[in-house]
This record gives C-alpha cells, structure tokens and sequence, in this order.
C-alpha cells in the first residue's frame, strides 16, 4: 500500500515529453551593400575569401554549388546551437557526434525531478536496429504499468537515499535509463547537416528520430537556401 500511494503522489512526473527549441546561430558582424549578413550570407561570404567579388550579395547559386561539389568547409563558418530534453536512454546516443560540443543536465549537481515513459515497439526479428509498432494492448498496458512501477519505486528509493545525506552522485545509480535531462549541442551546419541526415533515417531509434525531424525544421527556418540545395524543401 505505501508504494501505491506513492506511486500515485509522482505519476504526474512520470511522462514522455521530447522538446526542441534553438537557442542561438551564429550573428554575422559586417555588412555587405550596407545590410547586415544573414548566417547563410556569412557562409557564402567566407566562401569567396579569395574572390574578388566577395562583396556580392546573392549566394543561392554559390551554396547550391558548393553542396553539389562536395566543399563542405565553408559550412563550418556558422554554428547553430539548440537545446534537447530528453531521457538518459536517448542522450548517450546523441553524444556519439563528436564533431559537437555539448553541455548536459548533472545529476552530480542538481536533483532529478521527472521520469520518463515510452511506448512499447515489438523487437523486428530480421533487423535489430528497428522495432514494429503492432504490439497487442494488453501487452502495451503491461509495459505502461511497469513502467509506472520501476519508476515510482526508483524516485521513491532515490529521493530517501537524498534525505539520507547521501551524495546525488551516489544517489543517481538507482535511477532507471528514462530519467529526464536536458542538453545544449552546438555545431556548425556542416555537422547539422550529417547528423540530420543520419538521424532522420528509420534506422535510428524512433525517440531519436523524432529529435531529429524537430531540429531539422528548425535547420530549415534557419537555413532555407543550404535546405533547399540539399531537396530538404
């Protein structure tokens, strides 16, 4: 009976709540034809450094170019950074791109407050890079309650261990994959461009790709002439 009641007291933190938002492109300082340089602008204007039309204005046809040949160098020349809230079951993945630079919720440092829940896919017997959604509902329910039960016991262990005096870096051990955190990943778009381009295939994990497909659109909104060179519009 406790631990019903204190299932009940944090079901509320136990959720799925994948969320995506920029934070900050690169802000051009100078000025061609008087107007201030958009991000892709910068892009185009480093191209031409040794160009004696540097100061032209138009770029489509220049970053179309330089995404059909392949000189992917001057897509270093702007950084884009946003900010993930995710579960640790997810995080790890997205720390493998090296070519970024993160910074990531501590649970060293500061108290963990939610868990989150997936739903249940079905293992693909031929591929174990992919899961089928076509699970029957009594299954589903079963995993949505265990779910429910490993987190309400692991918060309930957890925060004792806390009250205890005990270090939240000892704490943490007791607390399950689907622990909520949240992470600032900054990268120049060339290092966008192929993480979107990975992570958006159906061979990434499903929680992951969902990421993914939110950062592309925000890629897209802020980079529409590099997008569009790629068929991404």
């Amino acid at each position: 009976m406790e631990l019903n009641f204190t299932l009940c007291k944090i079901n509320d933190k136990i959720q799925r709540n994948m969320q995506v938002r920029l934070i900050a492109v690169t802000a051009p300082l100078i000025q061609v034809e008087n107007q201030p340089l958009s991000p892709e602008g910068l892009i185009a204007y480093c191209a031409r450094v040794s160009s004696p039309h540097q100061e032209t204005p138009d770029y489509e046809k220049l970053l179309a170019y330089c995404i059909k040949h392949k000189h992917w160098s001057v897509f270093e020349m702007v950084d884009m950074s946003v900010e993930i809230v995710t579960s640790r079951a997810i995080s790890p993945q997205i720390l493998r791109h090296r070519s970024f630079q993160f910074q990531e919720f501590s649970q060293r440092y500061a108290e963990v407050q939610e868990i989150e829940r997936y739903q249940p896919r079905r293992q693909d017997s031929k591929n174990r890079q992919n899961s089928l959604d076509d699970l029957d509902e009594s299954t589903k329910k079963w995993f949505d309650e265990a779910q429910e039960r490993v987190a309400g016991l692991a918060l309930e262990q957890y925060n004792s261990a806390l009250e205890k005096g005990i270090a939240k870096e000892c704490a943490r051990a007791l607390l399950p994959l689907g622990t909520r955190t949240k992470l600032y990943m900054k990268g120049s778009v060339r290092s966008w461009i192929h993480y979107l381009e990975v992570r958006t295939d159906k061979s990434t994990q499903q929680e992951h790709r969902e990421i993914a497909i939110e950062i592309k659109k925000i890629f897209m909104a802020q980079f529409p002439v590099t997008a569009a060179a790629l068929g991404w519009l």
